[in-house]
């Protein structure tokens, strides 16, 4: 019978209560939410959500209220004379008790992030992207931009556009999903991330690079062949092995062997005229500054891995070794076990577990099909730049900007970037 009385208390109380969500609009300026937030105090409003968008200096700003029935009209008519005061302009919609609930009951459904890349992004590309949500019975929570403003008279100074999608609902079909965001990269150059949106997300800390074509521009074994006449070989079977066709481990023996009585004075030229990928230094940097614990797996070579660490403050390499004689010459031979995919995805592991990182804290950029399997272990496994089957394979890819695109991915803005960096 208690309980019965309390549940016809509550019924009355809603009866003398009003929600109501206010809209406002107008030029941005100083004051504006203090001002709003002013009178809501003054009347003693409950403020069940709150939320701004600020595009181009123009405001809107969105209050959902819980008033009592006496004050409404107090309330209302107070913020219309402020609003006049501030020359912006607001907007009362009275919203019922079920449509309040129905809200509320939105928020168990899962929460996802979709980063939208590219050189610049055209309502094309966006209306694909929003379509695509649409139809996978996800709705838009929130829109915003990470990359910086884009200048119209210097263009060359934005080379780069990304917009952050706040989604939420179930997807009909993640794999579908996954399939229509690499037909929308492929047919309309851009790059799309979905993410889960969690705390692990939010709280990366390990980044495990391969380095060869994806912090590097080139093949470092490629160029130890052109120096020693034996590039097509080399080359055909460094191809066939980022393809797949052929296992890493035969395919690294093979080149090895064809390196043999090779100067090793020629890979400190080499090393210090290495290709960097556009973006390596923004990435490293931030990378840096934020906490990031970096690590190089390489089917590549040692020498060369340590040269980038020292340059970029890189905490781990783990790479190949090759073998010296007594006379300064590559015998053909390595040393050690080979880094293959899955030695990347061990070393992956190793590193998390020794830095005690959750592997979905960790992330894995790489191009070639040996860089899957860390790719697969990873938190957030990124293709950049990659042969086709490994971005088919992969989470999310990069194919159209920097190695820098990474931070997008991770959630970093270019103007609190740019800022940090001043």
């Amino acid at each position: 019978m208690q309980d019965n009385n309390k549940n016809i208390k509550d019924d009355v109380l809603l009866q003398e209560e009003e929600l109501i969500l206010l809209r406002i609009t107008g030029v941005d300026r100083p004051g504006l939410t203090a001002t709003i937030t002013g009178v809501l105090a003054k009347y003693d409003v409950d403020i069940l959500d709150i939320g701004q968008a600020d595009i181009h200096s123009t405001l809107s700003l969105g209050f959902l209220i819980r008033v009592d029935e006496d004050n409404s009209g107090r309330v209302m008519k107070e913020l219309l004379f402020k609003a006049s005061e501030l020359n912006v302009n607001i907007r009362f919609i009275p919203i019922t008790l079920a449509e309040y609930e129905d809200w509320v009951n939105r928020q168990g459904k899962d929460r996802y992030i979709l980063t939208v890349l590219g050189r610049k992004l055209s309502a094309k590309q966006i209306e694909a992207v929003s379509q695509l949500i649409a139809e996978q019975d996800l709705n838009i929570d929130g829109i915003k931009r990470l990359s910086g403003r884009a200048s119209i008279e210097h263009p060359e100074k934005t080379n780069r556009a990304c917009i952050q999608f706040s989604v939420r609902g179930t997807p009909k079909s993640h794999e579908g999903l996954h399939r229509e965001l690499l037909r929308l990269s492929s047919e309309l150059e851009v790059d799309c991330s979905f993410q889960i949106d969690n705390m692990y997300r939010r709280m990366r800390r390990l980044i495990c690079f391969d380095m060869d074509s994806t912090l590097i521009q080139t093949e470092v074994i490629d160029e130890l062949a052109r120096k020693h006449g034996v590039y097509e070989q080399v080359a055909a079977i460094t191809e066939s092995a980022m393809r797949g066709e052929i296992d890493f481990k035969e395919s690294f023996t093979q080149r090895c062997k064809l390196l043999k009585g090779l100067d090793v004075s020629v890979m400190k030229d080499i090393a210090e005229n290495l290709p960097f990928t556009e973006g390596v230094d923004r990435l490293m940097y931030v990378l840096k500054k934020y906490g990031y614990k970096i690590a190089i797996l390489s089917g590549g070579f040692t020498f060369f891995g340590e040269y980038i660490q020292k340059k970029y403050d890189i905490d781990y390499v783990y790479a190949n070794e090759l073998e010296i004689d007594d006379n300064g010459k590559l015998t053909g031979n390595y040393v050690g076990e080979v880094v293959d995919g899955k030695r990347k995805a061990e070393l992956l592991k190793l590193i998390a577990q020794v830095e005690k990182v959750n592997l979905q804290q960790t992330i894995a950029v790489g191009d070639g099909a040996n860089d899957l399997p860390m790719l697969s272990e990873s938190g957030l496994g990124i293709a950049f730049h990659a042969k086709p089957r490994v971005v088919a394979n992969a989470q999310q890819s990069i194919n159209t900007i920097g190695l820098d695109g990474v931070l997008y991915f991770l959630g970093f803005k270019d103007s609190y970037l740019d800022a940090q960096a001043q």
